[in-house]
């Protein structure tokens, strides 16, 4: 029982982690042991998370354009080049887009789809012999897919194409979970409002009734975001699969 939550040794990849829910679930990761890979599009953010989290374990980033299947395939082959296996991979990177709805353009879709849905995909599809070499008895591999609460009910804003994103990327979770099992278990999170930099705008604007609102009244902390990740990705959640999990302080039930 002792050891039900451990990810000590695991190979971790962390899509968009070197900011917000991203970077907090890279942060947990290496905190507790984990050999943990980063990939952002951004080489400064690359270079100071992989500083930044090498001070307290092992962490290496990557630069990597996630919006194309050749940018998939390229991040998962530097993964192949450093681990025979990996052990954990978290589909966070995404984007969002807001505009009217009588404005809102085909680019927002294009966009939007491209790194939140088919991104995701492939990349896991790329990664599935790693992921597959990474399973063990009673301690299957996992992908952990970020959705939103967005993805579960209709948002106050504009944002079209991200809230069907995130519907989208719910139900390939339990596509991917039926298909990838028993060596692969897919889960994901749909978090309500962390302190991200997509969000800061909203929370800057509208943080304190969001908070009054939400039956927790807080906003999400980086441990709320860590805890989850480290229990889903330990042998505590190995006979979990195909759920999505919101993590958003009871917002969801309100709705």
């Amino acid at each position: 029982m002792k050891n039900l939550f451990d990810i000590e040794g695991k190979a971790a990849l962390v899509t968009g982690g070197t900011r917000g829910i991203g970077l907090m679930i890279a942060r947990g990761y290496v905190e507790n042991g984990a050999r943990v890979y980063v990939a952002s599009r951004s080489e400064e953010a690359c270079a100071e998370t992989e500083r930044e989290l090498s001070k307290v374990g092992t962490c290496t980033a990557f630069v990597a354009n996630l919006s194309t299947q050749e940018g998939c395939v390229a991040l998962a082959d530097q993964i192949k080049e450093r681990e025979r296996t990996l052990e954990i991979l978290v589909n966070n990177a995404g984007a969002n887009w807001g505009a009217p709805y009588e404005e809102f353009p085909a680019s927002a879709w294009d966009r939007v789809l491209d790194l939140n849905v088919k991104g995701p995909f492939f990349l896991t599809q790329a990664l599935t012999p790693l992921l597959e070499a990474g399973a063990r008895e009673g301690d299957p591999s996992r992908v952990i897919n970020i959705g939103s609460i967005d993805g579960i009910q209709v948002p106050l804003l504009d944002t079209y194409s991200y809230s069907a994103s995130k519907a989208a990327i719910h139900h390939m979770t339990r596509v991917l979970a039926r298909k990838l099992a028993p060596k692969i278990t897919v889960n994901a999170v749909a978090p309500g409002p962390f302190q991200s930099k997509m969000m800061k705008a909203t929370l800057d604007s509208f943080g304190d009734s969001i908070a009054a609102s939400a039956p927790m009244k807080r906003i999400g902390e980086p441990e709320d975001m860590a805890g989850v990740a480290i229990y889903l990705a330990s042998r505590a959640s190995a006979y979990v699969t195909g759920v999505v999990l919101p993590v958003d302080g009871g917002i969801s039930t309100t709705k």
